[in-house]
């Protein structure tokens, strides 16, 4: 299955000068329909990349897989199907969802996921340095976005390099598309992620899940973000740019290269 991503558009440009035509790139948003073991669970609109990352990351999301280990194939099917197949209870039944502060109601996530015990995250820090590395790669991984200004990217870092990066149109697919990535034994969970999406309740919950220990935002998070992060222990850095780190929750993982001096 070949899809674009993104399209060439016409566009009539008006200005204080005069009015000229030009072309613009568009981003492409597609339905596909997620299952698990051959029964569907839902479906969501996604930008067509990092298929098979976000059917594994959107049922973690609602619950019906766990932990790394479960996903045994996922297949992208061409009439917009995520055949998922797992290790899970043949009679799983459908879980209670709670609609988030995604847009359109992109934003799922199961009760159970909301309201459990969250397990220790993973064991990692960050070098500041680094931080800031990881920041100007994951702006640079695709043209994608500075094409269409359409896009989120969300990426993982670990061991010193980024070891994932995805897009979509969706804030939280993109986020979906790097725990899929976890999940598929694509990457580990022991790093952290970085996202140019606001960071909202559900967004924060799903990489504790995972065990996630550090969340990086190019923009904000809300109340419940920072509530979660603080119940889970987890570091949430928001604002982030290379040279400046806003760190609400946790700093202790972030390391100085060279510590300041006191004034």
């Amino acid at each position: 299955m070949n899809n674009p991503v993104v399209l060439q558009q016409q566009t009539h440009i008006l200005t204080e000068k005069g009015y000229e035509e030009s072309r613009e790139w568009v981003a492409v948003e597609q339905p596909y329909r997620v299952a698990l073991n051959d029964r569907e669970i839902g479906a969501s609109m996604v930008l067509a990349t990092g298929l098979e990352e976000f059917g594994a990351g959107f049922l973690f999301g609602q619950g019906y897989i766990d932990h790394p280990g479960q996903v045994r194939e996922v297949l992208v099917c061409p009439e917009g199907r995520i055949e998922v197949h797992a290790d899970v209870e043949e009679d799983f039944a459908p879980r209670e969802v709670i609609i988030t502060s995604g847009c359109g109601g992109t934003g799922k996530i199961s009760r159970e996921m909301l309201e459990g015990k969250i397990d220790p995250l993973q064991e990692y820090s960050l070098r500041f340095a680094e931080a800031g590395e990881f920041i100007r790669q994951a702006l640079l991984a695709s043209d994608l976005g500075q094409k269409t200004h359409c896009v989120h990217g969300c990426g993982l870092w670990a061991e010193g390099r980024m070891q994932v990066f995805f897009e979509d149109i969706g804030r939280h697919n993109a986020v979906d598309k790097v725990i899929g990535a976890i999940l598929l034994g694509r990457a580990p969970a022991n790093g952290a992620v970085y996202t140019t999406g606001r960071l909202t309740s559900d967004m924060v919950l799903k990489c504790a899940r995972i065990g996630i220990p550090i969340v990086m935002s190019r923009t904000s998070a809300s109340s419940l973000a920072l509530a979660i992060a603080r119940q889970a222990g987890l570091t949430l850095i928001c604002y982030a740019r290379p040279g400046r780190l806003n760190i609400y929750n946790a700093p202790e993982r972030v390391r100085w290269d060279n510590p300041p001096v006191a004034a």
